[in-house]
């Protein structure tokens, strides 16, 4: 117990120390966790063999991430991605093995050990890859689209690839004693009892059977997880609804997920996919969110506790003794992998920034390749000390991953906008107001001021918005409004209004400079996120802004005050008050607002705005004060 407690206390220091500095250099969380296993395991030895144990358990994150991606995505959906994971995925897994297959022939290697080896670097790291992805908000786009493809078709993959290694086995190996295994020291040895094949065997619900039987019963565990999806979640959640306790839920997400894994594992299937194919069948359930929720904790903290195992069971002691060769064959397989995801990335014409974050985000070996030089040993295709030096290869790939997607960043920044996006129209239409962003604000004013007879002229940079747009019979065109030729384009010259409604904060800002510089005359309304915005587009010179939020919260406030004491007509008058001083009060701190310096921290903005506060806290008094001395007077009239 009380080695577990000081495990356990210096795996959760090394995480809560080194992730947020990490995330803080921009180096992400991901590498922060790697870093963290690397500083307690290899440097400051304070874990040891017991990491490589604890990965095991750790890597049931990767089983929990791919059921909550699951719960994202609809089986329709799924179906729609079948050109990118049986083509995209498919090449991508066919392509690598030969290419990785050749060289090692090259090098000498038999043909068994050749393919074995193609299989191992043919996959790429899901948790590493998709945990990034999901920090950075890149899942929706289309490179993170096309990557997640892939990963699900080497997920699939890795269950034909556990059954083709055995009959690859070396004769030469098959002298040594079976169910051996690398240990921490790079040596190979027995598991302790040697009953791990007996336990397996008993474990299985396919051992022994024939290859119909196998079939039939690994299809039967998935019609099980299909129908249970959808039939079995809503009673059992009802049920568990009975007791009202909260920590009920948490334990049926749970249990929903770990049974799940379990069947697949019963039949040699890939419990990582069952979870998927069990989260997609509650996409659209009404516990959907729920599970997300209960869930999502478990998966983070286990996700880490994977990412330090792997920086913990890096040997720098096989590194240093062949320094050149291990990180020369890391850093070839990451180009070789680059070179092959790039080309099909341009084959199936995935461009920008799309096709940069697809070939660097997928460079590097994954933590099924553990699973499969594993297994390679047991089933006497791998010599030990190859088996070693690939194990160190994967785990220095998935090292620098992070360092991958902090390249993309930097290059994608250096694209600039344009580069992942089609031209834009050709605007040959004028009107009298431009919309710049036809988001859900935007799309409200547009149609508001089309139903009173007056022309717009509708500008955006997302291509599917304008589409859209077009499918309901609304005009709009194809192009960043903050391009100067696209406003003039768009008639800037000749119109009245200018609605500026962008999601981009900063755009919006110069957006609003440069329509000011060009058309002093111009009335300029904007969409503001917060107060600090609307100082900001004040400045530039809009005239009308509009906090998004603003005015629906205040209809809110009023539902409320009508819901307590206050009769309609004091609620509405309270809403117009609130209104009223909270223009007075913009204005007022506009002129104090200070951009080098955060509101909370300059004292002149302080100091007016508790002055304004107290004004009208006052003046309320005194109003509310006045209406109820009227009450009588209206009453005796």
């Amino acid at each position: 117990m009380d080695t577990f407690l000081y495990q356990a206390t210096i795996y959760l220091t090394a995480a809560i120390v080194a992730v947020p500095i990490a995330t803080r250099l921009g180096l992400g969380s991901v590498l922060g966790y790697l870093i963290a296993g690397i500083v307690i395991g290899p440097i400051l030895h304070l874990v040891g063999s017991e990491s490589k144990d604890l990965q095991h358990f750790a890597e049931f994150g990767v089983v929990l991430m791919l059921f909550l991606i699951g719960l994202e995505l609809e089986p329709r959906q799924l179906w729609e991605m079948r050109d990118k994971l049986i083509g995209l995925g498919g090449l991508q897994i066919g392509v690598t093995m030969g290419a990785v297959m050749g060289l090692a022939l090259l090098f000498g290697q038999p043909w068994t050990v050749s393919i074995a080896i193609g299989m191992v670097f043919a996959l790429s790291s899901t948790a590493i890859v998709l945990q990034t992805l999901s920090e950075k908000g890149l899942m929706k786009t289309g490179g993170g689209k096309s990557t997640f493809s892939v990963l699900l078709t080497q997920d699939i993959a890795v269950i034909p690839m556990l059954a083709i290694l055995p009959l690859l086995a070396l004769p030469m190996l098959a002298q040594e004693p079976a169910g051996m295994r690398i240990n921490e020291s790079g040596v190979l040895e027995r598991p302790e009892g040697g009953h791990g094949e007996d336990h397996h065997a008993a474990m299985s619900l396919v051992e022994g059977l024939p290859g119909w039987g196998v079939t039939l019963v690994t299809l039967g565990a998935v019609i099980v997880v299909i129908l249970a999806g959808m039939y079995l979640t809503r009673p059992l959640f009802r049920f568990i609804h009975m007791a009202h306790l909260r920590e009920l839920y948490t334990a049926t997400a749970l249990l929903i997920v770990i049974s799940i894994a379990f069947l697949m594992t019963l039949v040699g299937l890939s419990p990582a996919l069952g979870t998927f194919l069990a989260g997609m069948l509650l996409a659209n359930s009404e516990f959907r969110h729920e599970l997300e929720a209960d869930i999502e904790p478990f998966k983070g903290l286990l996700l880490g506790l994977f990412f330090i195992t792997v920086g913990a069971g890096i040997d720098f002691g096989t590194l240093f003794g062949a320094p050149f060769t291990i990180i020369g064959l890391t850093l070839g397989i990451m180009l070789l992998k680059g070179l092959v995801l790039y080309g099909l990335a341009l084959v199936f014409k995935i461009k920008g920034r799309d096709k940069w974050l697809f070939t660097l985000g997928l460079a590097q070996a994954g933590e099924f390749g553990f699973v499969l030089i594993s297994f390679s040993l047991q089933q006497n295709v791998l010599p030990a000390a190859m088996a070693q030096i690939l194990l160190l290869v994967i785990a220095l790939s998935m090292l620098l991953t992070p360092l991958f997607f902090i390249a993309y960043d930097k290059l994608s920044h250096r694209m600039g906008d344009d580069a992942a996006q089609p031209e834009h129209d050709e605007i040959d239409e004028s009107g009298a107001v431009i919309i710049a962003g036809i988001g859900r604000f935007g799309q409200v004013v547009n149609r508001m001021v089309q139903m009173a007879g007056i022309k717009t002229v509708v500008l955006d940079h997302n291509l599917s918005t304008i589409e859209l747009m077009r499918t309901f019979g609304f005009k709009g065109f194809f192009g960043d409004p903050t391009r100067p030729e696209l406003l003039h384009a768009a008639g800037l010259e000749e119109a009245r209004v200018l609605v500026v409604a962008l999601d981009d904060k900063d755009a919006a800002v110069r957006l609003v400079q440069y329509a000011r510089a060009e058309r002093p005359d111009l009335h300029i309304v904007v969409r503001a996120r917060d107060r600090v915005h609307v100082y900001e587009l004040f400045k530039a010179g809009a005239d009308d802004i509009v906090r998004e939020l603003f005015d629906s919260s205040l209809r809110a406030g009023r539902y409320v005050l009508e819901n307590m004491d206050f009769n309609e007509f004091e609620a509405a008058e309270m809403e117009k008050a609130f209104y009223r001083h909270d223009r007075y009060a913009l204005r007022e701190l506009a002129e104090l607002w200070d951009p080098a310096t955060p509101v909370a921290k300059n004292p002149r903005y302080v100091a007016r705005a508790k002055e304004l506060n107290s004004e009208f806290e006052t003046a309320l008094v005194t109003r509310l004060s006045d209406q109820d001395e009227d009450v009588p007077t209206k009453a005796q009239a």
